[in-house]
């Protein structure tokens, strides 16, 4: 049942978080997209602002049982949702970095929820510093390993 008249203030406060959580999270899929991942540019986004919307249908009087019920399915779903995208191949497994990348942007999503901003973009950063400033360190480590197994 539809309760009128609306609280647009409520609405564009909704839509200011779900639009955060989507901003902050696009750009770790953009990432994770250019170097092939499975999950990418769309997973991540959708990711971060479903987590944001499950926690803003809790608004504006969130009950801290019924929180922490939902953040406990979220954090189980999103984990399913990462496991799609790990790879094995042969001896090898891929696609872990993305996995706990998703699982991270669901963290992402939820902060902004909460009004945890410096937490959303703490947590947004680092993903995308581990993601690219680390990689060449991972593809030297993967060469040495190679190398070693000839």
């Amino acid at each position: 049942m539809t309760h009128w008249p609306i609280d647009w203030q409520n609405v564009w406060n909704n839509i200011e978080h779900v639009a955060i959580a989507y901003l902050l999270t696009t750009g770790i899929g953009w990432e994770s997209e250019r170097e092939g991942h499975s999950a990418g540019v769309r997973t991540f986004p959708i990711v971060g602002m479903a987590s944001c919307g499950y926690l803003l249908l809790l608004s504006p009087h969130p009950d801290t049982a019924a929180q922490s019920r939902l953040l406990q399915g979220l954090i189980t779903g999103i984990g399913f949702i990462g496991g799609g995208a790990i790879l094995k191949d042969g001896a090898t497994v891929k696609g872990t970095a993305a996995a706990a990348s998703v699982w991270n942007a669901g963290v992402i999503g939820a902060a902004v929820a909460m009004d945890r901003y410096s937490v959303a973009v703490t947590l947004a950063f680092l993903n995308l510093f581990t993601l690219y400033a680390l990689l060449p360190i991972k593809r030297r480590l993967d060469r040495k390993v190679d190398t070693n197994s000839d």
